[in-house]
C-alpha cells in the first residue's frame, strides 16, 4: 500500500501528473468539450485573446487551455505553455498545436522577459504553487501594461454524497494521499477570495476580483467515474505501486460501492475561485 510521506511541492507534484499526464488529458479534454469544466472555460473568456496577441498558459498540463487560445490568436499571435511536469509538456508538444510552443518552466522563476505577452491564463494550477505572491508576482511580470491576467482554482467539492463515497473506500484500500508539507499557506489562500484578491493587488496587479464558478459533471456510471482515478493527483499518486491483484480488488469495490449509493448516471459538483486581474 502506497505511504504517505511529506514532500515539499516541487517534489511531489510534477513528478505525479508527468506519471498520469494521459489520464489527466483524456478527463479534461471530456469535461472541456462537454462544456462541462466552466471555471477554465471563464479563464479563456476572461483572457479575451484576439489575433496578434502573444498569451501565456501557466501550468498549462497537457496543453488544454493553450490549444483552444492558440485557436483565437491567429494570425499573427503566439501562446506559449508552461509546467513543472515534463510529462505533460510532452503531451503537450505531442498535439503539435499551430502558433505554440511549450517549455518546462517553474511558474514562480519565469524565464522570460519583462513585459513580454499580451495576456496570461492558468487553469487549475495556483492552488499548487508554494508561495502564491511569487507565482503571481512573476505574472505580473511578464505582463504589458493592461494585460488580463486569469486563473481558475478549485475550492470545493460539493455534494459531498459522492466523493464522500468514493473517498471512503480509496482511503480504506489505498490509505493517505502524500502530502506536500509547503502546501497549507497557498491552499488557505485561494480557498478565500478575500485573500486570493489580496494576493494579486500585493503581487503588484492594478485592480484583481474573484468570482465564484459552480460546476456540474456528468459520469455516465460508477465504472466511468472510477475508472478515471489515476487522472486526479491524490488518487493516482496513492495508487502508484500499488500490485495489480490490489488495484482491481479497489476497483472492484469502488464500483460496486458507488453503484450502491448512486446508480446510473452520476452528477458531481464542485466550486471554483476564478481570479482576474489587470496589469
Amino acid at each position: 500500500m502506497a505511504q504517505s510521506q511529506p514532500l515539499k511541492s516541487k517534489d511531489l507534484f510534477p513528478a505525479v501528473f508527468s506519471r498520469h499526464a494521459l489520464a489527466y488529458e483524456r478527463r479534461l479534454e471530456d469535461v472541456m468539450e462537454r462544456g462541462e469544466a466552466l471555471g477554465r472555460l471563464r479563464v479563456i473568456e476572461l483572457v479575451a485573446a484576439h489575433p496578434g496577441m502573444r498569451v501565456v498558459d501557466l501550468a498549462c498540463g497537457p496543453g488544454t487551455l493553450s490549444r483552444r487560445l492558440a485557436l483565437q490568436v491567429v494570425p499573427g499571435g503566439e501562446v506559449v505553455g508552461v509546467d513543472l511536469a515534463p510529462g505533460m509538456i510532452e503531451l503537450a508538444r505531442a498535439a503539435g498545436t499551430p502558433n505554440s510552443r511549450f517549455e518546462v518552466m517553474d511558474i514562480e522563476q519565469l524565464s522570460f522577459d519583462d513585459e513580454s505577452f499580451d495576456g496570461a491564463a492558468c487553469g487549475h494550477g495556483l492552488q499548487f504553487v508554494p508561495h502564491l505572491v511569487v507565482a503571481l508576482r512573476e505574472a505580473r511580470r511578464i505582463l504589458r501594461p493592461n494585460a488580463r491576467f486569469a486563473a481558475s482554482v478549485p475550492v470545493e467539492r460539493a455534494v459531498a454524497s459522492v466523493w464522500a463515497v468514493l473517498d471512503a473506500v480509496v482511503d480504506r484500500w489505498l490509505g493517505p494521499a502524500p502530502s506536500a508539507v509547503d502546501q497549507k499557506p497557498t491552499r488557505d489562500a485561494v480557498a478565500d477570495p478575500n485573500r486570493l484578491t489580496q494576493a494579486a493587488l500585493d503581487a503588484g496587479f492594478a485592480s484583481a476580483r474573484v468570482e465564484l464558478i459552480e460546476e456540474a459533471v456528468r459520469w455516465a456510471s460508477a465504472e466511468q467515474m472510477v475508472s478515471m482515478c489515476t487522472s486526479w493527483w491524490d488518487c493516482a499518486a496513492r495508487l502508484d505501486g500499488v500490485d495489480a491483484q490490489r488495484r482491481k480488488e479497489f476497483t472492484d469495490d469502488a464500483i460496486a460501492t458507488l453503484r450502491r449509493a448512486h446508480p446510473g448516471e452520476i452528477e458531481t459538483t464542485g466550486l471554483n475561485h476564478v481570479l482576474f486581474a489587470i496589469a
